[in-house]
Parts: structure tokens; C-alpha cells; sequence
């Protein structure tokens, strides 16, 4: 009887945890997208723009501008790093960081709105050149 009451109660401690692994796991997943994936998955299911997504792509040269301020809002283009003529709209309320620019390579982090703009609440920045020789001072070791 006392073994019956004991293995009872951890298979129902067993059952809550497996619960809130299940729920945690889920509530904290982000799909990783790139812009060509992200058009296709809207396209083919219109509801996917309530998924939350991480999308990385290059900001398309001179299309960045921001609103007065020191935390306004910064709207800009992405482009696929594969497809360029694939293009979406980013609005981004905070500060960017300090290496964005207007060709940099990002990822962006938030919601396609049905009006065709993402809705980024984070943006990080890819800055390969910090951590890469570049060609000359290759040329010039070898």
C-alpha cells in the first residue's frame, strides 16, 4: 500500500515537470528564418505572422533612416544574403548597436506584421571584420 501511495505521487510529480519542460520549451521557441524562407512560410500560411522569428539578412544600403530622438525609432530595408531582390521592411524601436550601418548584416528578431513591415524587438549585428585577417595582412605573413 505505502508502495502504491509513494510511486502515485512521483508519477504525478513526474507528469507536472514533463508539463512545464513541455510549455517552457515551447513558449521559448523562435523559428530562424531567412528572408526567402520567411516571404515562403507567410505566403503559404498567412497566420505564421503570429509566430515570433529571427530572420538574418544584410541591411540594404541607404535605406536606413531614424526618427528624432535618442531612442527613436529606426526603420530600414533587409535583403536575403542570397537573393537580394528579396526585401522586407524593418521597424525597430531602441537603440541599434554600435557597428549597425546601412550595409551592415543583421538578425532580427520579432513579428511580420500584415502590413508588410517587421516589428523587430531585437537587432544584432554581425561584424566578421574584428575577428578576420583581412587579405593583405594574410598576403603579408605568408
Amino acid at each position: 500500500m505505502k508502495n502504491r501511495r509513494f510511486l502515485v505521487g512521483l508519477v504525478g510529480v513526474a507528469a507536472v515537470v514533463a508539463y512545464l519542460m513541455w510549455t517552457g520549451i515551447n513558449d521559448s521557441m523562435v523559428y530562424y528564418l531567412t528572408p526567402v524562407e520567411l516571404m515562403d512560410r507567410v505566403e503559404a500560411d498567412p497566420t505564421f505572422r503570429e509566430v515570433g522569428v529571427k530572420v538574418s539578412g544584410r541591411v540594404v544600403e541607404g535605406s536606413w533612416s531614424r526618427e528624432d530622438g535618442t531612442r527613436g525609432a529606426h526603420e530600414f530595408m533587409v535583403a536575403d544574403l542570397e537573393d537580394t531582390g528579396v526585401t522586407f521592411a524593418v521597424r525597430y524601436e531602441d537603440i541599434v548597436p554600435d557597428t549597425f550601418n546601412d550595409r551592415a548584416e543583421v538578425v532580427v528578431e520579432g513579428r511580420y506584421g500584415p502590413d508588410g513591415v517587421f516589428r523587430a524587438h531585437t537587432v544584432l549585428t554581425k561584424c566578421g571584420s574584428r575577428f578576420e585577417a583581412a587579405k593583405e595582412e594574410l598576403a603579408v605573413r605568408g
